[in-house]
């Protein structure tokens, strides 16, 4: 990608979700200079606030993710094929290419979003208040994590950085990366404990130092480095919520905007959930009718509900459910493989009360009888991932690494997008699949 000077506006400027009328320096005594952003208080955290508007509003890459990932691995339906991007997505193979909208989109946005929380990071040393730098390292490394981690489930390879003709990273490079910035959050964090002033400053509901450890046992997971994964996810606090807060008026929860609140673009593929014959939901499956909900007089039968009820749904960034799975297969897969340590992790999610649940995702099923072999764990937790984390985003790369038959993706990786292959010859090619 070629560098690209970004000037950052105030807040309520950065807060938008085109960057488009950032870019230039017009003499305004409302914006705040690049000298402002880059050294004061004020300035870095207004950037850090902008990070979950841009990461979770609108068309931003909880959009962007859950619909390539829905699409991909078949958990939507296109009700409208007058969206091209999404009839693309929905046609998987040969269909899409760098053209794609939603594609772009997700790329544009995650390296916007690692761009400015590196500005975050690198420039808070200065600040003398250790505890307020503290929140906004963890602040800013937790959507520089998900926007890292949002480009390697999605492409082959990844951007090294920023600047004029980007070299790229493998996927495991970039995992490694993650890894490391949390890391020193964690540290940052365990040395000055987050100032009580700065998490006055950022939107409610997440919970910085629960949500680093999550991010860090989740993308471990995807490294392969299960002893790691399990060794975090058990430092994950799952009494504890952490998710994206709306409201009914200037915050409201972009997929009901988009998709619930207008009936028109896409909705679940139906209560199978899209998964294949012999790993369907129970019927009475209770996580069903927290996802679902059921129209029997008018089309679509199966529609959002869940995180997309309402303008004022909170978006979690994580479940604890996914903890606890990531337990279950890191058991699993370890270099001395304990399926009957796993069976007892999976069976907390499937005998798992909606009450029992701080989002009210819950099964309410019998327990798994074993033993089950490691191979038959995997495929019980592929389901239960499946179901559990339904519409997180997560599919995609769950059926790549399960192991599951191509047949069920529409692609394992998508193509790099027109802009970045015109601009940087360091572009590698386009996936095969």
């Amino acid at each position: 990608m070629r560098k690209k000077i970004y000037i950052s506006c105030s807040i309520l400027a950065m807060l938008a979700m085109t960057f488009a009328g950032c870019v230039k320096n017009y003499s305004d005594p409302a914006r705040a200079t690049q000298d402002d952003v880059n050294t004061s208080t004020k300035g870095l955290t207004g950037v850090a606030v902008s990070l979950q508007s841009r990461y979770a509003a609108g068309r931003g890459n909880i959009y962007n993710t859950i619909t390539m990932s829905g699409f991909l691995a078949n958990e939507l339906v296109l009700l409208n094929q007058g969206n091209t991007a999404e009839l693309q997505l929905s046609l998987g193979g040969t269909s899409l290419d760098g053209g794609n909208t939603v594609i772009g989109g997700l790329w544009s946005n995650s390296n916007k979003l690692i761009f400015d929380a590196n500005l975050v990071i690198n420039n808070s040393a200065a600040i003398s208040d250790k505890a307020l730098v503290s929140g906004l390292v963890g602040y800013a490394t937790i959507f520089k994590a998900l926007a890292l981690g949002d480009l390697a489930a999605f492409w082959e390879k990844v951007p090294s950085g920023t600047g004029e003709n980007v070299t790229f990273i493998t996927r495991a490079e970039a995992y490694t990366k993650i890894i490391a910035d949390i890391d020193l959050a964690l540290a940052a964090i365990s040395q000055n404990p987050i100032s009580s002033a700065f998490l006055g400053t950022i939107p409610a509901g997440i919970d910085i130092p629960n949500t680093l450890r999550a991010l860090k046992a989740r993308y471990a997971l995807y490294n392969a480095n299960y002893t790691l994964a399990l060794a975090t996810a058990n430092t994950v606090d799952l009494t504890k919520k952490s998710g994206f807060q709306h409201n009914a008026t200037v915050n409201q929860n972009g997929i009901y905007v988009a998709v619930t609140g207008t009936n028109n673009l896409w909705q679940p593929i139906s209560n199978t959930l899209g998964l294949p014959t012999g790993l369907t939901p129970d019927p009475a499956d209770k996580r069903l009718p927290f996802y679902l909900t059921e129209n029997l007089t008018i089309a679509p039968r199966w529609r959002m509900n869940g995180f997309a009820s309402a303008l004022t749904s909170e978006w979690p960034v994580y479940l604890p459910g996914e903890i606890t799975l990531i337990k279950a297969e890191a058991y699993a897969r370890q270099a001395n493989p304990d399926p009957a340590l796993a069976l007892i992790e999976l069976n907390k999610i499937i005998t798992k009360k909606p009450a029992a649940d701080p989002y009210g995702v819950g099964a309410d099923l019998p327990a798994l009888v074993g033993p089950l072999t490691p191979a038959q764990i995997l495929t019980e937790v592929y389901k239960q991932r499946s179901i559990e984390l339904f519409l997180s985003g997560q599919r995609l790369e769950d059926s790549r690494r399960l192991g599951r038959p191509q047949s069920e993706r529409k692609r394992n990786f998508v193509n790099y997008p027109f802009r970045e292959r015109d601009q940087n010859p360091n572009t590698p090619a386009d996936p095969a699949f």
